[in-house]
């Protein structure tokens, strides 16, 4: 019994065939799971990772749009804020303005004296609301730079109501150079000369120096006409030094025609005959201009500042209509007017060029089709001329009808005139 159990347990346990083949078999069990778990991942489940891969492809692109989406509309934004910046500016501004305009007349503030409100109004008008021009009350015309010096405005309107005004006239004239022009109306008499006597009857007056007693000299160095005359041999500048001596160079002016001076009678030659009749000297001095073109029978109106002398006053004296007027303000002419328009040394580069050209665009409205602007040695320097003056009048619309450039010759510098006689276009 023993023997066969042994022998049992021999084959058993010690059978090198089985136990070699059973090792076989496990190992093939454990291949084929392996293969069959290859084949499932690589076979069966790529087409769900080809899908996955998409998917995050996909939404790897809309990621992309959606920051570049963000980007812009971050730079939106900031637009959006830098404007908004500019507009609360504008609105600080507007009501910074606001708060002045409530300041004024209007609001019968304590600030603006009594005379002031009632010289610059609204005044209602007493039959009521004016049918033709649909208002109903009257503003009376002052610069709106006025408000912007009002310890001067108060100066000016500080008079006894019904008195002789102050004699302020250089004090006035300053206000004017500032833009408080036009002045406000004032309720006092303004001084007479003592022992004024008529003036010399026309034509006799247009080449006569006038008498002393038609000037009140008070605001001026000069208290008498042979002083205005003696000073064009006087040291120092003055505005139009030696224009009060009418039997010097003034006597002369726009006779002769070459090169920059330009003769008047060839001048009026280039337009048909009759058709210069009216017009405008702007900055025209003592008025010799417009008493050449009276010869002429051409009217012209003259337009000056009484710097250093009583030129409106010498104006009027010859029998010449004179306003006085800066050439800052709009021009009191209605558009498509004046025959001419004239301007000798005044209109040059000592105006700024903004200015100047709203000047030449004024002067264009107010000439009519056919009408001429005789723009008489303007100057400035060389590097100016064709940069600056030339484009600016070709902007405006003036059309060529002669041009002349000159060297000024005084003080070796570049230093330049130009004369021209410019057409306002017929059409």
């Amino acid at each position: 019994m023993g023997s066969t159990e042994d022998d049992h347990f021999q084959k058993k346990h010690h059978d090198p065939f089985k136990t070699k083949y059973m090792l076989i078999k496990f190992l093939l069990i454990i291949i084929s799971t392996n293969l069959l778990t290859i084949y499932i991942f690589t076979g069966l489940l790529s087409p769900a990772a080809s899908a996955a891969d998409s998917t995050i492809l996909l939404l790897l692109r809309e990621l992309n749009h959606t920051q570049t989406e963000l980007s812009v509309t971050r730079s939106q934004a900031d637009n959006l804020n830098l404007q908004l910046q500019t507009t609360n500016k504008l609105v600080e501004t507007l009501v910074a303005e606001l708060i002045h305009f409530q300041q004024t007349p209007d609001s019968n503030s304590d600030d603006i004296s009594e005379e002031v409100q009632l010289a610059t109004g609204p005044h209602k008008l007493p039959l009521g609301i004016n049918s033709r021009t649909g208002i109903d009350s009257m503003y009376p015309s002052v610069g709106g730079a006025c408000w912007k010096f009002p310890d001067e405005l108060a100066q000016y309107m500080n008079y006894k109501v019904g008195g002789e005004c102050p004699t302020d006239d250089v004090f006035a004239q300053k206000l004017q150079m500032k833009g408080c022009e036009p002045l406000p109306r004032r309720r006092c008499r303004s001084k007479s000369p003592i022992g004024y006597t008529d003036p010399k009857p026309l034509p006799d007056s247009l080449w006569s120096t006038p008498s002393d007693t038609s000037i009140v000299w008070d605001p001026y160095t000069c208290k008498s006409y042979k002083c205005l005359i003696d000073r064009k041999h006087a040291p120092g500048f003055y505005d139009c030094k030696d224009c009060f001596d009418l039997n010097f160079r003034e006597k002369s002016r726009w006779i002769l025609d070459k090169s920059l001076d330009y003769g008047m009678d060839n001048v009026i030659a280039m337009r048909p005959k009759g058709t210069i009749r009216i017009g405008l000297d702007i900055g025209g001095g003592a008025g010799t201009f417009a008493a050449r073109m009276k010869e002429r029978n051409v009217t012209i109106i003259t337009t000056s500042m009484n710097i250093d002398g009583p030129f409106n006053s010498f104006i009027a004296s010859r029998g010449l209509i004179s306003l006085h007027l800066s050439v800052s303000e709009r021009l009191p002419f209605f558009e498509n007017t004046l025959d001419i328009v004239h301007s000798m040394h005044i209109m040059s580069n000592w105006i700024p060029e903004m200015m100047l050209e709203f000047i030449m665009y004024d002067v264009f409205r107010v000439l009519r089709p056919g009408g001429v602007f005789w723009l008489d040695r303007f100057f400035c320097f060389g590097s100016q001329m064709n940069s600056t003056y030339v484009p600016m009048l070709d902007r405006v619309g003036f059309n060529r009808l002669r041009w002349n450039v000159g060297k000024k010759l005084d003080k070796g510098k570049d230093e330049w005139y130009f004369s021209a006689l410019l057409e306002k276009p017929m059409t």
